[in-house]
């Protein structure tokens, strides 16, 4: 795609002028290739004149909530984090001023990596023999993250410090509530394990930055099957690492699941180990007591039926065109978050007992 195409969210001429004058190192006119992935904001892959790449990502067009797609977040992140051992890309420049092209956008370095988002992706990009070296890599820059202090980055007003899974449960459940009228759909589950998980809510111990999304369509995996870099920012915060590694972990299929949510999983082809060895080597470079871990899953999988749920309910209430949107889906995964949540409470309560 060159640049007299139509780029959607960018006036392009605008952009390349901003970005000679602001990024060293990039000479305009740039070739713009549409990168997928990264939710919904509009990434692209720029290619100048001398065939250097870089990478400008900026916020949806149309009306945004407060703190969606925030690309102020994003930039601040990968620059704070830059010098550390987390792997993330280059922070080239970033644009505050609006009239430049719309919003808020910015530029990063290009990493030889590829997201993997289902089964054929892995296939592709991580042979199985090479499995276990990319699962170590995987959990080694999430420890890595969780390792540093938000204070000493400069990113100690990122978020609240405070009870991160608490507020969670009370948004998400909030959120749960008021989609029951328009989803026509409530279960009983939802309410016994969100009591269940305020009463039963740990200490959090000091607050860490947590990505929100760590999971392998947000890694880049790069040449030598190790993660390249890590991406997608934007709902970043401080708040507990063990809800981040639970997160995280919840992406991995494991025998003890008596439910798969999604069959054709990035990890869920052979070659990869559980999520025990993966909690066994995020204990042993953190430190951290993972005896209450289950704990951290069931939250996760509780969170992601209310999620779902809200989905649900934007579908059934007409807010969401329903064009080749398997419902009946939508409604199962709901129902398999709440019984894998409630599967990892008996396993939290068989060894407190």
């Amino acid at each position: 795609m060159s640049t007299n195409d139509n780029i959607p969210g960018y006036d392009t001429v605008a952009v390349q002028a901003w970005i000679e004058a602001h990024v060293t190192g990039l000479e305009p006119p740039f070739t713009w290739t549409r990168l997928e992935g990264g939710h919904s904001n509009l990434t692209y892959l720029l290619q100048d004149a001398r065939g250097r790449r870089a990478v400008i990502r900026r916020p949806p067009m149309g009306e945004l909530l407060p703190k969606a797609h925030d690309m102020a977040r994003e930039w601040a992140l990968i620059s704070a984090l830059g010098p550390t051992p987390v792997p993330v890309p280059a922070a080239l420049g970033f644009c505050e001023d609006p009239s430049v092209t719309g919003a808020h956008f910015y530029v990063m370095g290009w990493v030889d990596g590829h997201p993997l988002y289902n089964a054929a992706d892995t296939d592709r990009w991580v042979p199985q023999d090479q499995r276990v070296r990319y699962t170590d890599s995987f959990i080694d820059a999430l420890a890595g993250l969780h390792s540093l202090d938000p204070d000493a980055l400069g990113l100690g007003d990122l978020g609240k410090k405070d009870s991160y899974v608490g507020r969670q449960l009370k948004t998400w459940y909030r959120s749960w509530m008021a989609s029951i009228e328009p989803a026509r759909y409530d279960d009983p589950r939802a309410h016994s394990l969100q009591q269940y998980f305020l009463t039963n809510l740990p200490d959090q111990g000091p607050a860490r930055i947590v990505h929100g999304d760590y999971g392998p369509h947000n890694c880049l995996v790069g040449p030598d099957c190790t993660v390249a870099a890590v991406v997608d920012w934007e709902i970043s915060t401080l708040g507990d690492p063990l809800a981040d590694l639970a997160y995280a972990l919840n992406f991995w299929p494991d025998p003890m699941d008596s439910v798969v949510t999604k069959e054709d999983a990035a990890t869920g082809v052979p070659g990869f180990p559980g999520r025990a060895y993966m909690a066994q080597r995020y204990a042993e470079r953190t430190g951290r007591d993972l005896s209450r871990l289950d704990y951290y899953v069931g939250f996760n999988r509780w969170k992601s039926a209310a999620i779902v749920h809200g989905v649900y309910a934007r579908y059934m209430e007409g807010k969401k065109s329903t064009a080749g949107v398997d419902l009946d889906a939508l409604r199962l995964r709901v129902d398999q978050s709440l019984v894998l949540a409630a599967e990892a409470v008996e396993r939290l309560e068989r060894r407190s007992a």
